[in-house]
């Protein structure tokens, strides 16, 4: 097996999951796909929603975990303390190969918080990032959380984006290890907006940073792929 050398390779594909997934399931079928990859292999972005979950990063503390009442705590081999993830939360796995690409972790990071930042400001909300606390903020309320892993080059993990959801969870931890951390969500900053569109509106900011995107085509429905919950 190759490693991910820096050379062009495939188009991406994009695969969008029905149902609330498992986060410990779409974890382990991530990092089977990175120890997988050849040379060749595409580069997959992809988008989901998890049942509801505690998640706890590589620097993750136990002791950001306050309340968790009947949500249970997934370890996670992310970058990163601890975060929620739940229905109404898009979550957005890039699955790339860096090298191949010639970008790196800073700039990958970069581009994911501007696709947020560019989709917010289309619609006339400002958001912006916080040094030294990655993610997007509006008003000084986390919006998108960010977490990565690179292994041989290649990424996984990536980025959850508050949609239209029940905030109250993220009161049971300190979010992302900040204690009092307020939490926002498009629904409330965009009412108008439609939940269902955000994937392809925030693929196509990603799009304008990271060619390669299939922006305009039907995303992959791939029920089964690691089995849906409903």
């Amino acid at each position: 097996m190759t490693t991910c050398p820096g050379e062009p390779g495939p188009a991406m594909q994009v695969r969008l999951f029905p149902g609330l997934q498992d986060y410990a399931t779409v974890q382990a079928a991530m990092q089977a796909f990175t120890s997988a990859r050849m040379s060749d292999s595409s580069d997959e972005i992809w988008v989901l929603q998890h049942a509801p979950v505690y998640t706890l990063g590589l620097n993750g503390k136990a002791e950001h975990i306050l309340n968790p009442g009947g949500i249970p705590v997934c370890n996670s081999d992310r970058g990163g303390q601890v975060t929620y993830h739940g229905p109404g939360q898009w979550v957005f796995y890039l699955l790339l190969d860096l090298r191949r690409r010639q970008i790196g972790v800073r700039e990958l990071v970069d581009r994911m918080e501007q696709a947020v930042i560019d989709l917010l400001a289309a619609s006339g909300v400002a958001a912006g990032r916080h040094e030294g606390a990655p993610g997007v903020y509006v008003q000084g309320a986390k919006l998108a959380s960010l977490g990565l892993r690179i292994r041989r080059g290649c990424s996984y993990h990536g980025l959850a984006l508050n949609t239209a959801m029940d905030l109250s969870p993220f009161a049971g931890i300190n979010p992302c290890g900040y204690q009092n951390l307020p939490v926002t969500q498009l629904a409330d900053l965009l009412p108008d907006l439609d939940p269902q569109e955000i994937p392809a509106r925030f693929l196509a900011q990603l799009g304008a940073g990271l060619p390669g995107i299939p922006l305009g085509q039907a995303l992959t429905d791939p029920a089964g792929f690691f089995g849906a919950k409903s």
